[in-house]
């Protein structure tokens, strides 16, 4: 997928050659935008796969679980993508970045002089660290390969081994369960995903997976790893009970690729660090997705948020940043997570201190959660409520007040509330 360049003759921009590092949504994006905002100098995009970019959420669901090819993922058709007249450089690495050359040095031995650098490295699924997790095959999930490779072991008489209880894990495990592997669960916090819902969801979706047949064991600490003489593998865990699987997966976070920024002497804080314009400490080295750590109005503090939308939102932020275009990045954070039959949203960053107002009631098919701080929603969750959760999305935005108790009453249409 190589296509001619551009004249740089004609570009719009006093820049030569803009380098984007990591070919996923967020690189994706900004080479889109940055030829739509008329950039035609040298534009090279470097992918350590193979494919070309992709998006990530169908993984854990339609690729997973064999309802859709893998190329189903990529971002743009072969044509449209050839028509960015960019350099594509797949299963490439950059192994060193020399900010007073303004150089790349690449794998392959080669150098790489860059104008403006946009860093979309995104980050790697965190591995486990117990004994024995290094003499057997514990799978992740973060590429199409691993995808493809995991899709293997979801069949009826196979066991299923998930080590985390968050959003990746619960997506796997669910996808898992519909193709009639046997599932647990194994989450060393209180409750599923502790860090990032309140109790009451955590409550629903430890509901929802009994209910689909998922075993879940909370407070559970993984404190070892074998094999067993059919081959099978052979977990331990903290309170001397074991746990025999045919497949493991390790669904416990992820690690941003900052080493590149590290080495490079560029601020990073978990993830590099970037301003409003995903400018990182170099005034010509931008930043974006996964990798990136914003600071977040919403929450009061720097954010490195891990969704579709800030992918692809910073993205276009960053391309537009590095052109020497007005921006402004203040994103309100929106998560998404699909599992059986329930679509799971949240807007805003709910906190400890504000006061939850229920619309509906957790647990059903369909409800909603306020968060508010006085009479102004600061965040929203809810299940199977993409339409309603709109209009809660545009109250945040907006910052307007409103009645606690219409709010709460589901009879009351959230566009009433939010005209």
């Amino acid at each position: 997928m190589n296509a001619e360049q551009p004249d740089s003759a004609t570009n719009n921009f006093p820049i030569g050659t803009i380098v984007i590092v990591g070919a996923g949504q967020a690189g994706s994006w900004t080479a889109q935008t940055l030829r739509q905002e008329g950039f035609t100098g040298r534009l090279v995009l470097i992918g350590d796969e193979s494919h070309p970019p992709y998006e990530r959420p169908p993984l854990s669901k339609a690729v997973l679980a064999g309802e859709a090819e893998p190329a189903s993922t990529w971002l743009q058709k072969p044509q449209a993508f050839d028509a960015l007249g960019l350099e594509w450089r797949p299963d490439t690495r950059v192994n060193r970045i020399d900010r007073r050359a303004k150089r790349l040095e690449i794998s392959d031995g080669t150098t790489l002089p860059y104008d403006k650098l946009i860093l979309c490295t995104g980050g790697r699924a965190r591995k486990l660290t117990v004994p024995g997790a290094d003499q057997t095959r514990i799978h992740t999930l973060r590429t199409i390969g691993d995808a493809q490779s995991l899709a293997k072991e979801f069949r009826p008489g196979r066991s299923v081994a998930v080590v985390g209880g968050g959003w990746i894990g619960l997506e796997v495990a669910a996808t898992a369960r519909q193709k009639g592997a046997e599932v647990t669960v194994l989450e060393a916090q209180g409750r599923l995903c502790e860090r990032s819902v309140p109790p009451e969801i955590s409550e629903h979706l430890l509901g929802l997976h009994a209910t689909h047949g998922v075993r879940v064991r909370l407070g559970t600490h993984l404190s070892g790893i074998a094999r067993s003489t059919d081959g099978r593998s052979v977990l331990t865990l903290a309170d001397g009970d074991t746990l025999t699987c045919n497949a493991i997966v390790a669904g416990v976070g992820l690690v941003p690729n900052d080493d590149l920024a590290r080495d490079a002497g560029l601020d990073c804080d978990g993830g590099v660090v970037v301003d409003e314009r995903c400018c990182t400490s170099d005034a010509d080295i931008f930043a974006a997705g996964d990798v990136a750590v914003t600071p977040n109005p919403w929450a009061g503090r720097r954010l490195r948020l891990e969704s579709w939308q800030n992918a692809q939102e910073q993205g276009i932020a960053a391309a537009r940043a590095a052109l020497g275009l007005p921006v402004v990045y203040q994103p309100l954070p929106w998560f998404w997570s699909d599992q059986y039959d329930m679509n799971l949203q949240i807007y805003g960053v709910p906190l400890p201190s504000h006061r939850m107002v229920t619309r509906g009631m957790p647990g059903d098919n369909s409800f909603m959660l306020f968060y508010l701080e006085g009479e102004i929603i600061k965040a929203a969750l809810g299940a199977n409520a993409a339409r309603d959760l709109r209009f809660a999305r545009r109250l945040i935005e907006q910052g307007k007040q409103v009645d606690a108790k219409r709010l709460a009453d589901p009879d009351v249409p959230m566009g009433k509330l939010s005209a």
